[in-house]
């Protein structure tokens, strides 16, 4: 397979080159961008050196063309603009942004403060939540990767009310992501000396993944709902731990809880329902596509807390994007993304 990278020079570009290169299908991966034309990959990431020692090529669409797969790994409101061309010229096309996400124009530019993509790239996109929805992806041309807050959230809440587990009215979500997920262009948050012992919360309800969450929970269970979901900053690199809050239906129990959650992934590799709280982590994940969940019934409330753990930049960007590839070409889903986990 011929693989191309837009946007190649972020973290999560490099993380698909990480990953690409282990892929035994992958015979070809050109790195694009649009401002560092020509610039040696391996001087401007030494830990590349004698691997990938090649020039960043300039955006051409007759090349791109010719790719089995286009990633674009760019910033909200790029991909909009470049991906359009290449629809129907050949490529799977796969978009780490949230450009293609949002079914509804006027909500993706009230949330995040855009022009949307045309109509009809944004009506022929499919939703690359991989476990709920590889029927889709296997015949689709364009994916819209979920957002990583998403991921996480969605895979450790969808199955509990797709069984009328949990009351879907009242959904508190509450989550926590390394500075990483901010992209690598410095800003006054993401500086070191700003967010080093620190713990802030930002875009106190008005993140653009509620949306994208409201709008998941609909398609995959039939329910419509509006959730509060509110994110924080925490100093570490990687990693998203989503804590969900929801009443639980009456006379569920604790097993009824993990077994629904069991049954729903027993077949899906790359999710892992624990079983202790103490096991629960973002260094359990840290480097691979892995989501852990792990849910715990409050007898006393009768609310239930609902944990989902991943690498922000793999099984939320990188690892699920390369998962949706291996779906499109009738691939395991594990080709390319066996890496275990960091964990130190």
């Amino acid at each position: 397979m011929k693989v191309s990278i837009i946007g190649a020079t972020g973290y999560g570009g490099l993380e698909l080159l990480r990953f690409l290169h282990n892929h035994k299908e992958v015979e070809e991966i050109g790195l694009f961008t649009s401002s560092e034309e020509g610039t040696v990959f391996s001087d401007k990431f030494p830990h590349l050196t004698n691997i990938y020692n090649q020039p960043l090529l300039k955006i051409d669409y007759d090349v791109l063309a010719k790719s089995d797969v286009v990633f674009a790994s760019t910033p909200s409101g790029v991909s909009s603009t470049l991906f359009p061309p290449l629809v129907n010229r050949g490529p799977k096309l796969i978009d780490l942004s949230g450009d293609f996400r949002l079914k509804n124009l006027e909500s993706y530019e009230s949330w995040y403060k855009k022009k949307p993509a045309p109509k009809e790239a944004v009506e022929k996109s499919v939703y690359g939540l991989t476990e709920w929805n590889e029927a889709a992806i296997k015949t689709s041309d364009l994916i819209a990767n979920p957002g990583c807050y998403p991921t996480a959230v969605l895979l450790s809440i969808l199955p509990l009310i797709k069984h009328q587990l949990i009351d879907p009215s009242f959904l508190v979500i509450d989550a926590k992501s390394g500075i990483s997920g901010a992209g690598n262009k410095p800003s006054n948050t993401t500086h070191y000396s700003e967010a080093n012992e620190s713990f802030s919360i930002y875009k106190i309800n008005e993140h653009q993944h509620i949306p994208e969450i409201e709008q998941a929970i609909s398609m995959f269970t039939d329910t419509e709902t509006t959730i509060t979901f509110n994110t924080h900053l925490v100093p570490m690199t990687r990693g998203i731990l989503a804590t969900s809050y929801a009443q639980v239906t009456e006379g569920v129990t604790q097993k009824q809880l993990v077994d629904c959650l069991t049954s729903t992934y027993e077949n899906h590799p790359f999710v892992r329902v624990i079983q202790e709280a103490s096991s629960m982590g973002t260094n359990r994940v840290k480097g691979s596509n892995y989501c852990d969940i792990y849910v715990k019934l409050d007898e006393r409330t009768k609310r239930a807390t609902i944990i989902g753990v991943i690498d922000n930049l793999v099984k939320g960007a990188a690892g699920q994007a390369i998962q949706n590839m291996n779906v499109q070409f009738g691939l395991p889903q594990q080709t390319g993304l066996q890496l275990v986990p960091y964990f130190i």
